[in-house]
């Protein structure tokens, strides 16, 4: 039984990464001023809400405190004569009150609601569940404020009772209370029709937000987009690798561009040594494989001589080729990060053990023309691997018992590694030929045309370069030059009179 395909984790965990980076950011853009516009606006609501219970009770405590002023004054201001009862006191006091907005004023008498002002906004008489509360409010023994809140609206209200004196009471008059109400909601409806005005004004400015967000996404993607449309086109094929991305700006995109732009360049390196190790291995290889197949199609195994002969040219033929096969490994290499490994080096020292190394390459009559004394960064097996091929080229070049001279130079900020010698010299139209791969300038002298540029490549590796000084017939003077911003002290040439050459 086979069973059905199960889709990937990411996919079933993260829809929305099918969106796209622009929507994504549009959404986080509008989706906050949204939340911002939302808190902010529901707690200025909230507060202002607070602010109008806040005026409600301020007004109702007013009202009642007039009441009680004159209920301790105890005389009927219109007439002069004390009051006479509860309900007289009540009834002028709701004819001294003037209903303020969304304000209804009330009189009782016992249990029952006697009295009411007909120009209030709230008629408390038309609420029964309102005037179920306030009538057990009303026989209290202490002033106070209610909130209730009936199928109609929510009231705030304040209910002042009034008690006759003992002489009142047994002559049968009842207590008697003011009652002031606030329609809630009314008044606060007054300012929430302020915040639907301020939520069309939201709703119109996170269209703004979203119009202008897309709009600026757009222009801060659009590097993003040319990379990737570009990267795309550099992946079609190798001969794409040579277009770079355009850099604009000074800002994290433009490094991030700046950085595949550097990838890119590795990754052309890459593939033109690799086209470039491919060529060599089939423009040098194919001559030795040639001879040594040749040979071994006509050896004749009878013949002993022809057999050794065969053998002795095919092992210096594979020789050879390993030879080969190791120089082309060091160019190869040449452009990969860890080539070198630069680390603080004594710059006599290693001219004292280029000397005895040197002198093991020939019949020469080999010199130090110049001791630097010193330390600076390098690579030293590098450094002695190019070194000993420039001497080694000297040795080819040179006749025997000649003068080859070393010398190591410091100068300014820069380090000088150089072999002299009393050879052909090169011609001026040859110094650039001879740092190419396979080729000679003498073409029946020992070697592969691969040691110059190995040397090159070596002094490249450390940001350094090399020199040429030749004079046909004259001798030639080759120095890698690689610059040593670093040195911990300074030259201590030996005295000029060690310069033996000529």
């Amino acid at each position: 039984m086979t069973s059905a395909p199960k889709t990937t984790s990411a996919r079933r965990r993260w829809p929305w990464r099918t969106i796209t980076v622009r929507a994504r950011i549009l959404a986080a853009v509008v989706g906050l001023a949204a939340l911002a516009l939302v808190v902010s606006g529901y707690t200025a609501l909230w507060l202002q809400q607070l602010r109008v219970e806040a005026r409600v009770d301020a007004e109702l405590s007013a009202d009642a405190e007039e009441f009680r002023q004159l209920h301790e004054v105890g005389v009927d201001p219109t007439t002069g004569e004390p009051f006479a009862s509860p309900e007289d006191l009540v009834r002028t006091a709701m004819q001294r009150v003037i209903p303020a907005t969304n304000e209804g004023i009330g009189g009782y008498v016992g249990e029952r609601m006697e009295y009411t002002a007909p120009v209030a906004d709230v008629a408390i008489h038309e609420d029964p569940e309102l005037r179920q509360v306030l009538s057990q409010m009303a026989v209290g023994d202490r002033a106070r404020f209610v909130t209730t809140t009936t199928d109609l609206t929510t009231y705030r209200s304040a209910v002042v009772p009034v008690h006759p004196s003992e002489e009142q009471a047994e002559e049968g008059m009842e207590s008697a209370a003011l009652v002031l109400v606030y329609d809630l909601e009314r008044e606060q409806r007054v300012f929430s029709e302020v915040f639907i005005i301020y939520a069309a004004v939201a709703a119109f400015s996170l269209l703004v937000v979203g119009l202008v967000g897309w709009i600026v996404a757009g222009r801060v993607l659009y590097p993003i987009r040319v990379l990737a449309s570009t990267s795309r086109r550099i992946g079609g094929g190798r001969d794409e690798l040579s277009e770079r991305i355009p850099v604009s700006g000074r800002d994290d995109l433009a490094e991030m561009t700046e950085s595949v732009n550097a990838m890119l360049d590795r990754l052309e390196g890459s593939f033109r040594a690799q086209d470039q190790l491919i060529h060599d291995v089939s423009h040098e290889l194919r001559t030795p494989i040639t001879i040594v197949r040749g040979h071994l199609e006509v050896l004749d195994p009878a013949d002993p001589q022809d057999v050794d002969a065969t053998r002795e040219l095919t092992l210096d033929e594979l020789k050879r080729m390993n030879r080969v096969v190791d120089d082309l490994t060091t160019l190869a290499q040449a452009d990969h990060p860890g080539f070198v490994q630069p680390e603080p080096t004594d710059i006599g020292i290693l001219t004292d053990e280029m000397y005895d190394k040197a002198v093991a390459l020939g019949q020469r009559r080999w010199r130090v023309s110049h001791r630097a004394e010193g330390v600076a960064m390098m690579d030293r097996e590098r450094i002695t691997q190019a070194w000993l091929q420039l001497a080694a080229n000297a040795v080819k070049f040179s006749p025997p018992d000649s003068v080859i001279a070393l010398a190591s130079v410091i100068s300014s900020d820069e380090v000088g590694f150089s072999v002299r010698d009393q050879g052909q010299g090169i011609a001026p139209e040859d110094v650039d030929r001879i740092f190419e791969r396979f080729e000679r300038t003498d073409r029946s002298a020992p070697g592969s045309g691969l040691g110059l540029p190995i040397v090159q490549a070596i002094a490249a590796a450390h940001d350094g370069r090399v020199e040429v000084d030749s004079e046909p017939g004259a001798g030639s003077t080759f120095t890698i030059v690689i610059p040593a911003p670093d040195i911990i002290e300074a030259e201590k040439p030996l005295d000029e009179s060690e310069d033996l050459l000529p």
